[in-house]
């Protein structure tokens, strides 16, 4: 009997000392979890902070709030469209001015103004159409008028100041150059409807984009003659370049304008557009080598065009249609592409 006591109380002992150390055990795993997942876990101090999207206009003191939205439909805040829309025209100036001068200060400085004019003008042109479109776009949809801060009458009073402002800067040139600014405006107005009926409303904005150069070659040489017909393959360039960095662009809406049933390049090329864009980029330097053919520019010309090449390539070859950021910094990149092209015209002429 007291052997059978003193086994039970052993077996009593054990099964508790067992119970106690798994329950010890257990809890240390729960507590070791519980480290693993606070290590793993950031807090809102750690979190990596993202660029801020709040524009400098709202956060601005200085600005009253009714001017704001004003303000954002002209894209005061985002200028890289603006930079896009001058270089063409400083092209086309460099490219008229007589061998061995530089191009007019005060002439390029008109296309300057007149660029951030116009460019608004074609913002608001361009939300007026999509004001319903906008609205279901991740991107656009805070813009003024899709998310009612403007309404369509205040949008079209403000349209009329910047139409009004651009014409007041086109009048200081002559009368054809006056005629051939002119001659864009239906081009310009017809651009937002493109993406609901052609598959390459690109080429469109390519075709208005550009047309500074047309207009700076003749604001130097004074009169619309055959001898435009030199500057058309420097605006053929153009086309070109905005159809492929408009195209990286077009990218991070893709999946939005899929749903809306609208249409672009980005949607047209598919997946791996890269052959198709090094292609578009193969023409535009064509068009740039046959500029520098028939104006007889020298070595820096090419030397600049190489470089232009060079940049297109790392553009296409590196975009991740994935990526907003890196969409966005390949196009915005396209400034210093539209700069080197103007250096070189002025470099290969001199």
């Amino acid at each position: 009997m007291a052997l059978l006591l003193r086994r039970g109380y052993r077996l009593f002992t054990y099964s508790s000392c067992y119970k106690r150390t798994s329950a010890l055990f257990s809890r240390k795993r729960v507590f070791l979890n519980d480290l693993r997942f606070l290590s793993t876990r950031k807090f809102s101090s750690d979190v990596d902070k993202k660029p801020s999207s709040i524009s400098w206009i709202d956060n601005s003191e200085y600005i009253a709030d009714w001017m704001k939205p004003y303000l954002h439909l002209a894209r005061v805040d985002k200028q890289v469209g603006t930079v896009l829309l001058m270089w063409p025209c400083i092209w086309g100036v460099a490219l008229a001015t007589p061998a061995g001068g530089l191009p007019d200060i005060l002439l390029m400085s008109k296309f300057v103004v007149g660029s951030f004019v116009m460019r608004g003008a074609g913002c608001t042109i361009n939300d007026i159409w999509d004001r319903d479109i906008d609205k279901h776009v991740e991107r656009t949809k805070n813009r003024p008028l899709a998310s009612g801060k403007l309404t369509v009458i205040q949008a079209l009073q403000f349209l009329a100041l910047q139409l009004s402002t651009g014409l007041g800067i086109l009048l200081t040139f002559n009368y054809d150059t006056i005629l051939l600014g002119m001659a864009s405006m239906p081009i310009v107005v017809v651009y937002p409807l493109m993406k609901r009926y052609s598959n390459w409303p690109q080429a469109t904005l390519g075709l208005a984009f550009n047309w500074g150069v047309l207009v700076g070659w003749s604001s130097v040489i004074g009169t619309v003659d055959t001898s435009l017909l030199y500057a058309v393959p420097l605006y053929a360039s153009g086309v070109c370049w905005t159809l492929v960095y408009d195209t990286i662009y077009g990218f991070q809406d893709k999946n939005d304008d899929k749903k809306l049933g609208l249409k672009s390049v980005a949607i047209t090329l598919g997946d791996r557009p890269q052959m198709a864009l090094s292609a578009i980029a193969g023409g535009m330097l064509l068009g740039l080598v046959t500029v520098g053919e028939l104006q007889q520019l020298h070595w820096p010309y090419y030397a600049g065009i190489a470089g232009v090449a060079s940049h297109l390539g790392w553009q296409i070859w590196t975009a991740d249609i994935t990526d907003s950021k890196n969409l966005w910094d390949r196009f915005s990149s396209n400034q210093y592409t539209g700069g080197l092209v103007a250096l070189a015209i002025v470099l290969g002429k001199l």
